[in-house]
């Protein structure tokens, strides 16, 4: 019963899904630094055109990755400064916050083979070490520890359903705790 906007990251505008083509070209090397550039200038842009305007209409906004990826991957992962990271982020999105993040987790292998699973082939960043993914999920579960008000990490190895059920739950719980 609420309006809701499903905007993607990297992505989401004109400009957005050029830099997204960008970021996950297999050809070429991308310095990390680089990488989370590009992140935050896709994710400012999108939310010039996206994210801002629906929540200025009221729309709830479920976006599949926000700064708290770019921390994982570009941070965790990629090894760029944190320090930096959240600099970018008061740059790109000041005094912007999720409400509520769920983090998927699962073992590395898991979800690799979960990707490999749908047949799509891997970009650039799907196609890194079993290492880098590692990394990235203990950023992720080092963010939970950090705000756990905020994120919830949900056991992605249990069936789709009971997923489903568990993010229901929160969100139900989310939309009272609001007045909805």
């Amino acid at each position: 019963g609420v309006a809701l906007t499903l905007p993607r990251e990297p992505g989401g505008t004109a400009l957005g899904e050029k830099l997204r083509d960008l970021l996950l070209a297999t050809e070429g090397r991308i310095a990390a630094e680089t990488e989370a550039l590009l992140m935050f200038a896709a994710r400012r842009q999108h939310l010039e055109e996206v994210i801002r305007p629906a929540l200025v209409r009221g729309d709830w906004v479920l976006c599949d990755r926000f700064t708290d990826a770019t921390e994982a991957y570009q941070g965790g992962g990629r090894g760029v400064n944190a320090a930096a990271i959240r600099q970018l982020a008061r740059i790109a999105h000041p005094r912007l916050t999720p409400d509520l993040t769920f983090i998927f987790d699962a073992p590395a292998v898991v979800a690799s083979a979960r990707v490999t699973g749908r047949g799509t082939g891997h970009d650039r960043i799907e196609a890194e070490a079993m290492e880098f993914f590692e990394r990235v999920r203990q950023a992720y579960l080092a963010i939970a520890a950090r705000e756990p008000g905020r994120v919830r990490v949900v056991d992605a190895t249990r069936p789709e359903a009971e997923v489903a059920e568990t993010v229901a739950r929160a969100l139900d719980t989310a939309l009272r705790d609001r007045g909805g």
